[in-house]
């Protein structure tokens, strides 16, 4: 009868295990029958703790090979390190080139209206518009050279008491097109040629002779110059009479009252006479009338008349003077 007990003791046999050898050849792992584990018996594979004193040694011996370097003092030839500048430093360059920018961008904005500016600070003298107007055509040339020459001219030039200019050339060139009488007005067969004027001088109720030619472009009926076109060189005129007796050369008006006396031809050459009659204060009270220009110094014919009065503005001294040169 067969033994049990040697039947188990046969079927426990220690098992043989061999690994993959990824090192070395390991030597096969003995285990008993309630799977405890051996230890491992190849000579080539040494146990774990002299394996990892092994590693130890070797760290420490490397270590020593290769010194880590620890900061020192630095050496006085030696360059110090490059630094990143500060944050406010780079904030106050942005501040400057932005400041450079926007000055930069005011004197290209403000360029184009510095002469407009100049102009009405430092307005021409009298003597200097009459230079400031060239002929554009053949047209406007004949009708400048008649008005010049013509014996109304030659005797208010003469005149100690006259001064001669034409002050709508006193107004700055960039403003001329927003001007009625200084720039809408003129041109090719309206007024070719501006008005020339004749103003008295330090006369206590001042005087004012206007010459300008009327072309066909002016006109209301065919051949009948615009009533109010007259209506308009009046209103100027006779404000202009008056000017420099308020106290500070400037003023509105208050009223107008004309009286239209017969048609004005297109084609005319024309003369505003203007006097002031009374000064109280800030007001002035002007008459005048416009009539045809004749062959000599006496008086045309006239085709209108006219009473005004002007009121000089509360701070008027603050106003620009672009009709008077004082």
């Amino acid at each position: 009868m067969n033994n049990p007990f040697a039947l188990t003791a046969q079927r426990c046999r220690p098992l043989q295990v061999h690994s993959l050898r990824p090192i070395g050849r390991l030597s096969p792992l003995s285990t008993s029958c309630f799977g405890t584990l051996a230890r491992p018996r190849h000579p080539d594979f040494p146990p774990f703790h002299i394996f990892l004193a092994s590693q130890r040694r070797l760290v420490s011996s490397n270590s020593k090979s290769f010194p880590i370097s620890t900061p020192s003092s630095p050496s006085p030839h030696t360059k110090p390190p490059h630094k990143d500048p500060p944050a406010r430093i780079s904030a106050l360059r942005l501040i400057l080139l932005s400041t450079l920018f926007l000055a930069a961008g005011f004197v290209m904005a403000a360029a184009p209206t510095i002469p407009t500016a100049t102009g009405l600070i430092t307005p021409p003298s009298d003597a200097e518009t009459l230079n400031l107007f060239t002929p554009p055509t053949e047209s406007a040339s004949h009708i400048d050279s008649y008005i010049l020459s013509h014996p109304l001219s030659k005797k208010y030039r003469a005149d100690a008491g006259f001064t001669e200019s034409r002050p709508h050339m006193r107004i700055p060139q960039s403003m001329r097109a927003h001007n009625l009488t200084g720039g809408t007005l003129l041109g090719e067969d309206k007024m070719e040629v501006p008005p020339l004027c004749f103003s008295s001088v330090k006369a206590d109720l001042p005087s004012f002779i206007s010459i300008v030619h009327v072309g066909p472009a002016l006109c209301g009926h065919p051949g009948i110059v615009h009533g109010g076109l007259l209506a308009t060189l009046l209103d100027e005129g006779l404000a202009r009479a008056c000017f420099p007796a308020l106290p500070n050369k400037v003023g509105v008006t208050a009223s107008l009252k004309i009286d239209y006396r017969k048609p004005c031809p297109a084609n005319s050459y024309i003369v505003l006479r203007a006097e002031t009659t009374m000064v109280e204060g800030r007001k002035a009270w002007v008459k005048g009338w416009i009539e045809i220009l004749g062959e000599g110094t006496e008086e045309g014919s006239k085709v209108a008349e006219a009473e005004a009065l002007f009121i000089e503005p509360k701070g008027a001294a603050n106003m620009p003077k672009i009709h008077s040169s004082s």
